[in-house]
């Protein structure tokens, strides 16, 4: 079975399991589709993590492929003149906030370990799909025509995206994009070696050096110096289950972790999902986690943190003790969990953005992928080469390098690994076999996304779709957000009273998860986005 957010990837991803392949061959050839369909949330010109779980002895390898700031990176770049930080969109736009690309080195090293179908087998949908053409759909026409200011920018993108009076293409058209099946038609035949090295490395540094706003920094050494990182999976427990997920630079496994786990001492299986007691405490634990994520995390080849306290179930029950069902704590205070952290760093503002994709897979043998991957912003740094989009992955550092003479964690440094939200988990139920593989786009909010669908399938026992399905109300230490058009917002004035700050907004986060069950995988995907759920032959 497989979960994706795009019709063609899942499919793409159906045809390498009924060919036999592995969960990592349909999560490769689904992504390279993606990065075709869905330019404004992922591909290969940004960066990943992908969760593996080999059903034969129960063991998860976390695999980063998230992107790298360049060597002449400094800690000030995103500063204006005065020393303030730069708005947002002042920063993304152009080269200066492009990270050297992880993806396919990502991808690469997942199928040396668990590939089963040839590495070029896998590029074949996506460069079918890119040669023939495929139609744009409502959702693509919708981002291209809201981002048309900033999109236009650049010529590539201008001209692949838009009419010739600057209109932006309708949903409907045809779109074929001969560039990039050469470039997936060369890796295929060549490796990843042949994306960072020689001449379409040469085009991704130009493009980046020589942007007509914000040049930025990239060198081909940078490129050329890549490499994917295979890291050890975050775990934290929760009613019996190990909820396992990305380590740093992603905040996202230690975070959800963290969420559940402050969530232990409390019986949200007797209250009902929609109601007041379970937002409200869902809320409160988003705060807790949020004030530890936002002090300690960030990338640990640089900064030390206190994973395995942060996660200490004796930590977890002292922090647990502030939440109360009367009233909420308000803005919260990052604790001391119990390990050598190194100096404290300051809180920083978060800029992540919400443009990314996620999708889920399990192949007839019982093994999974969760996979996350993004280039930030919707549509990136706004800047194409050879049909590609480049990713705005180093606005994901802090803009500031320190606060009150302190250094940041997440500061902008050479060859450091911005931190991220994404949340790719896989479930272990207490036998130790899959239980669940999930995750979400949505910046940020990510870790409330999915942190809610956990407690829905483990807490109300909910199908996977009924969980994701569930109204999302999110808190990350500021406002608790509710979901527009949904039951959630009727909440609002009993949450007031409890002391929360509301903000009733749309929520739009893209999760895709697949649930174990003895009738077989039982898949979702989010009707806030345009995925599907497709499952293959069980036997091969």
């Amino acid at each position: 079975m497989i979960s994706a957010a795009n019709p063609h990837a899942a499919q793409a991803g159906l045809e390498m399991l009924t060919a036999g392949g592995s969960a990592v061959d349909a999560a490769i050839a689904a992504q390279l589709v993606l990065g075709l369909v869905e330019p404004q949330s992922s591909g290969i010109g940004g960066g990943g993590f992908l969760m593996h779980y080999r059903a034969g002895d129960h063991v998860i390898d976390a695999y980063d492929g998230r992107e790298t700031a360049p060597a002449a990176a400094t800690g000030d770049m995103f500063l204006g003149p005065d020393g303030k930080p730069r708005k947002f969109y002042d920063a993304v736009v152009g080269g200066l906030s492009v990270g050297t690309p992880g993806l396919l080195r990502m991808l690469e090293l997942a199928h040396q370990d668990h590939g089963k179908l040839p590495w070029a087998d896998l590029f074949a949908p996506a460069i079918r799909l890119a040669t023939n053409g495929f139609k744009i759909s409502p959702r693509l026409h919708y981002l291209i025509d809201r981002d048309s200011e900033r999109l236009t920018t650049f010529d590539d993108a201008r001209s692949y995206f838009y009419q010739p009076d600057g209109s932006a293409l309708s949903a409907g058209t045809l779109l074929r994009n001969p560039a990039y099946a050469d470039i997936l038609g060369q890796v295929a035949r060549d490796g990843a070696d042949v994306f960072y090295n020689g001449a379409i490395a040469a085009d991704i540094v130009r493009t980046v050096r020589q942007a007509t706003r914000n040049p930025g920094l990239m060198t081909l050494a940078d490129l050329s110096g890549y490499r994917a990182v295979k890291r050890q999976a975050v775990c934290g427990t929760y009613r019996g289950n190990q909820i396992c997920g990305m380590p740093p630079p992603s905040s996202g496994g230690v975070t959800v972790a963290q969420m559940l786990g402050l969530l232990e001492g409390f019986n949200l299986s007797q209250m009902s999902p929609g109601s007041l007691s379970a937002a409200h405490l869902i809320a409160e634990s988003g705060r807790l986690a949020f004030a530890d994520r936002n002090l300690y995390l960030a990338d640990t080849d640089f900064v030390p943190a206190p994973l395995k306290g942060l996660l200490d179930p004796g930590y977890l029950k002292s922090r647990a003790g502030q939440i109360s069902l009367e009233s909420s704590l308000g803005k919260a205070e990052a604790g001391t969990p119990p390990q050598d952290h190194g100096s404290l760093t300051p809180m920083q503002d978060d800029f992540e953005r919400e443009s990314t994709t996620h999708l889920s897979v399990i192949d007839a043998d019982g093994n999974a992928v969760s996979m996350t991957s993004s280039v930030e912003n919707a549509f990136g740094a706004r800047l194409m080469t050879r049909g590609f989009i480049l990713n705005n992955q180093l606005t994901d550092f802090s803009f500031m390098p320190e606060k009150d003479g302190v250094a940041i964690a997440n500061r902008v440094e050479p060859g450091k690994r911005p931190r991220s939200s994404m949340s790719p988990t896989l479930v272990l139920g207490p036998d130790g076999n899959l239980r669940m593989a999930v995750g979400s786009p949505g910046g940020s909010r990510i870790i409330g996304y999915v942190a809610k669908t956990l407690i829905g399938v483990i807490d109300w026992n909910l199908t996977m779709q009924q969980a994701i399905d569930l109204p999302h109300v999110i808190n990350r230490n500021g406002k608790t957000d509710l979901e527009k058009d949904t039951p959630a917002v009727e909440l609002k004035a009993s949450l007031e009273a409890l002391g929360h700050d509301v903000s009733i907004r749309s929520l739009n986060s893209g999760l895709h998860g697949i649930r174990i069950t003895t009738a077989g995988p039982d898949g979702g995907a989010d009707p806030r986005r345009e995925g599907i759920v497709l499952e293959g032959p069980k036997n091969q």
